[in-house]
């Protein structure tokens, strides 16, 4: 009998699930996080559980580690890890050679430095403010009145980057008000907000130090102007990885359920 193994990371704006066999992914989740965390959790495993052959499966999993801000209410975890060492173990499982994780979340951003077998050697944190969260991007794309495709799509366009200096995420969205009142391109304005975020993600990564293999998780890894905007300060191009950059800490945390599901 197939023995399977999932992890379920619950954010403040998803939540994901993942389950492996004992060789590979054979089924994923991802939807908008409830009002409850243990809604979300019971609901993103039934949709990953319909994916599989027999969903009921998912009723008699071998091993279930629960990550993200609402780990603790995960009601069917064996066990809680931080999201740390989920993304740290997930982005290693996708690419061997990482060796720095950029995890730009919706509330959070984390900045984590690995040893060569996946073990975290430091991290850095800044989830006291919304500047450089997915939050932040929210909040400029409404007064820009686009979503947030479209925010990524238009800095790509910019003939100039418009200057947003401020690090606060408050005197930020004034900042985009003047410049929006005195007529500047839609598109420079985009640039200049891909730019302060990537400043902001640049000097938490420094603080762990940048070694390379530099991989980013997190919804805002599928930002395409921000990742263009935070390659020439890292002086390197970020690695792909093969899996939705959302999934990788409830990817890490599948590994590890595996890991001790195994006796690993």
């Amino acid at each position: 009998m197939t023995r399977l193994y999932a992890g379920c990371d619950v954010g403040s704006t998803t939540g994901k699930v993942v389950i492996l066999d004992d060789h590979q992914v054979v089924a994923t989740a991802l939807i908008p996080s409830e009002v409850d965390p243990a809604d979300t959790a019971r609901l993103a495993l039934d949709l990953a559980a319909s994916y599989l052959p027999d969903p009921s499966a998912a009723r008699s999993l071998a091993r279930l580690v629960g990550t993200g801000y609402g780990r603790n209410e995960v009601p069917f975890a064996d066990e809680n890890i931080s999201e740390i060492t989920c993304h740290a173990v997930g982005a290693q499982a996708c690419n061997p050679s990482v060796r720095t994780v950029i995890d730009v979340g919706g509330q959070d951003v984390k900045a984590i430095a690995l040893n060569p077998d996946g073990t975290v050697l430091d991290f850095a944190m800044n989830d006291k403010c919304a500047a450089g969260t997915g939050r932040f991007f929210e909040a400029m794309a409404r007064i820009l009145r686009i979503d947030l495709d479209r925010l990524s799509e238009l800095s790509a366009a910019a003939a100039s980057v418009a200057p947003i200096t401020s690090q606060c995420s408050v005197f930020a969205e004034t900042e985009v008000v003047s410049l929006i009142a005195r007529r500047t391109p839609p598109p420079d304005i985009a640039a200049g907000i891909q730019l302060a975020v990537a400043r902001r993600v640049y000097a938490l990564a420094r603080r762990v130090g940048v070694q390379p293999a530099v991989a980013m998780t997190g919804g805002c890894a599928k930002n395409h102007g921000l990742v263009l905007a935070l390659q020439p300060l890292l002086r390197q191009e970020l690695v792909p990885l093969d899996m939705d950059p959302q999934l990788i800490g409830a990817l890490g945390a599948a590994v590890l359920a595996r890991r001790k599901g195994m006796g690993r």
